[in-house]
């Protein structure tokens, strides 16, 4: 017989017909009631066992964590707190958990201690939770690209190019690092390496993206990337997710439309369809909150701050406009933030952000027109000379989710500056020929998936929102 999903069977039309369900154990109470979970809700079924007619030999093996097989009937559940309940007729033990070292008791564990155990965390609530919502949140990136005809295109993990220009990467190579084989200027020749070059793992896929979106109109990339930053901070991961938008004949604005259409669409429809999830973890946020001195806590609760996004229309402010709000703020003033600003083309810290977001303006902010040195080689130059058509989206709580910029199109420009931040020619000859055939305005934008799923799901560390998170000195499991 096909086993049944609890999640199905807990939103039943009908009782009182024979079914069978497998899952795992969360807890069994007086030998008799259990609370049986298999991933497809944060709701446990409580299956109830006549104890008296099952061996007590069984009875002890029924333990937290251990996977069973039940069949009984669906009935209406008389206890408080759930619809149904199983009366179980048959118990089959799948699969045994030591009840003195499964690592995932039922008790408060700290994220700390998760993170050890991010092989088995996924079977507490709070981690079930979050990988559903990841879930739901990436399908529905892919449904609002798709239904917008955009086409989906997979960038290389393997590059040659250097899409930030921040030199920090992952190196690719098959050559023996004990015995490198050297050129005759005593350097590293990596002719004799697997590709003929020096390689490394993507930061971005928008160089790559661009060339494709100057044949197909409108593109996006959503894929794993990769940075050597030397950074353990509960906002940075060595390896993530990107979703890389890519629009011929889109300026800036358009750009920003986009943006903000995009984000309201994908938080609405995860909105819709994890509704037990967010509820769930919103309380685990108000519980977390309450741990925290009175001036740290948030003045939005999860759902609240969710809906704030898409009530709001994002506030469009130019870089300049936003350094003469900060210089003249009370925390700079008193010198309250950790980075004073004094003097315009300061590169802007997460506290000014979540500054001119939660306090200043209260709602979420749009920045654009960037000094042209404090930003990447391929944005393009406004005609002041000095700022690039850049854009960063800053939200409550988590400061830069976005960033993106109307791309330099003129060949002439784009080469220029390339020469002056030191940037091989020949090395992104391809992407210059972009520029020489059929150049036209476009624009894209990059969103950290995690960034995204940290935001929707209201945790605090990033690690904890990706299956196994690759950190400094971290790659377990």
């Amino acid at each position: 017989m096909k086993h049944s999903r609890v999640k199905d069977l807990l939103s039943s039309e009908k009782s009182n017909y024979e079914v069978t369900v497998k899952g795992w154990v969360r807890t069994f109470r007086n030998n008799q009631f259990i609370a049986l979970n298999d991933g497809s809700t944060i709701n446990n079924i409580q299956c109830v066992v006549d104890f008296e007619n099952t061996p007590e030999e069984t009875l002890k093996r029924i333990t937290t964590g251990a996977a069973l097989s039940l069949t009984g009937n669906l009935v209406e559940s008389k206890g408080a707190g759930q619809k149904y309940e199983i009366q179980v007729s048959k118990l089959e033990i799948l699969g045994d958990s030591d009840a003195e070292k499964f690592p995932m008791q039922p008790k408060k564990h700290s994220l700390e201690f998760l993170r050890e155990n991010a092989h088995l965390r996924v079977r507490t609530n709070a981690f079930g939770a979050i990988m559903r919502v990841r879930s739901v949140l990436a399908f529905a990136v892919h449904q609002y690209f798709q239904e917008k005809g955009f086409v989906y295109v997979n960038t290389p993990v393997i590059t040659g190019a250097d899409a930030e220009g921040a030199g920090e990467m992952f190196q690719v190579t098959s050559l023996p690092l004990d015995n490198l084989p050297k050129n005759e200027e005593g350097n590293i020749d990596y002719k004799k390496d697997f590709f003929g070059k020096h390689t490394n793992l993507t930061v971005s896929g928008q160089l790559e993206g661009e060339t494709f979106a100057m044949a197909l109109g409108q593109i996006y990339t959503f894929g794993p990337t990769f940075r050597a930053e030397n950074s353990n901070t509960s906002r940075h991961l060595a390896e993530f997710w990107m979703i890389e938008p890519e629009v011929a004949f889109n300026d800036l604005n358009d750009n920003m439309d986009l943006a903000e259409d995009f984000i309201q669409y994908v938080i609405k429809y995860t909105m819709d369809k994890c509704q037990d999830d967010l509820k769930f973890l919103e309380s685990r946020l108000q519980e977390e909150e309450k741990q925290k001195p009175q001036a740290e806590r948030s003045e939005m609760g999860l759902l609240e701050k969710l809906n704030f996004v898409l009530e709001n229309n994002f506030k469009r402010v130019s870089y300049t406009e936003a350094i003469d709000i900060l210089r003249d703020s009370t925390p700079n003033k008193k010198k309250k933030f950790q980075y004073i600003i004094n003097e315009w083309g300061a590169d802007l810290q997460s506290e000014h952000e979540r500054y001119l977001v939660e306090k200043h303006f209260k709602c979420p902010v749009i920045l654009f027109d960037y000094p042209a040195n404090i930003k990447a080689f391929y944005m393009r130059l406004n005609e002041d000379g000095k700022t690039v058509r850049a854009m960063d989206i800053l939200f409550p709580g988590i400061g830069e989710i976005v960033g993106g910029s109307q791309r330099e199109e003129r060949y002439e420009v784009l080469v220029e500056k390339m020469k002056v931040l030191g940037i091989d020619e020949e090395e992104l000859w391809w992407y210059l020929d972009t520029r020489r055939f059929g150049s036209a305005v476009h624009s894209g934008f990059g969103l950290g998936f995690e960034r995204l799923v940290l935001f929707v799901t209201g945790m605090t560390n990033i690690r904890d929102v990706i299956p196994f998170p690759r950190t400094p000195q971290n790659a377990e499991f």
